[in-house]
């Protein structure tokens, strides 16, 4: 039977945008919040009780397709079907000149931005197919392909991308199918950002409690 409360999952949702984008969420959705620092979720999920909404924890890497699979199928069962997905998991390694760049480090990269991504759409596809009124899907740009140091940030990030237009374009015209958005953040003095300009003066960036709403409000969500 299907529920009919709205339920947005945030893939990411520990830190940076993802965090602010569930906070912001809250009051109009149960939000469910998948990363992989418990503490960061329960810190979250202080946030969310204290705006009034509820949330489900989900501390797991969404690298595991089996513990994914598993989330979904759980969505499934609880509300039978999803409102929103808002993808802001990523991985960002240490910059590095194309020829030095490490195997491990590179492995993960691909491995968190790329391969991820890819499983993760057609497990949450059927779930936004589901809900009651057309569903929206949140990509996050963040274009760095072929500038200096950012050889496989920037090609995992433009392959994420890549498929996330494809899907939006497929869609464009598919009665009652997901709106998939893809969203170009201001600058934010995110973890990820920090690893790739450490020197940067971070009072001049935008911080994500801020523009999690505006993004939210660009396209209509709240």
């Amino acid at each position: 039977m299907t529920d009919h409360t709205k339920v947005a999952l945030i893939t990411g949702a520990s830190r940076g945008l993802g965090f602010f984008l569930a906070e912001a969420l809250a009051p109009t959705y149960h939000i469910v919040a998948v990363a992989k620092t418990t503490g960061a979720l329960e810190e979250l999920d202080d946030r969310i009780k204290a705006k009034g909404g509820d949330a489900t924890l989900a501390p797991m890497d969404v690298t595991n397709p089996d513990a994914m699979a598993h989330l979904c199928r759980g969505i499934f069962d609880r509300w039978g079907h999803l409102d929103l997905w808002a993808h802001t998991a990523i991985y960002a390694q240490l910059l590095s000149p194309a020829d030095h760049i490490d195997p491990k480090d590179f492995d993960r990269t691909i491995g968190t931005n790329v391969t991820a991504t890819g499983k993760l759409m057609p497990m949450i596809s059927p779930l936004l197919n589901m809900a009651p009124t057309p569903a929206d899907v949140l990509f996050f740009d963040d274009p760095h392909a072929g500038e200096k140091f950012f050889g496989a940030y920037g090609a995992s990030k433009a392959a994420q991308i890549a498929m996330a237009k494809s899907w939006q374009a497929e869609v464009a015209h598919v009665e009652k199918a997901p709106r998939i958005h893809v969203l170009s953040p201001r600058p934010m003095p995110t973890g990820t950002r920090a690893r790739f300009f450490p020197g940067e003066d971070r009072a001049t960036l935008t911080h994500p409690r801020d523009e999690a709403p505006r993004l939210l409000k660009e396209i209509g969500l709240i």
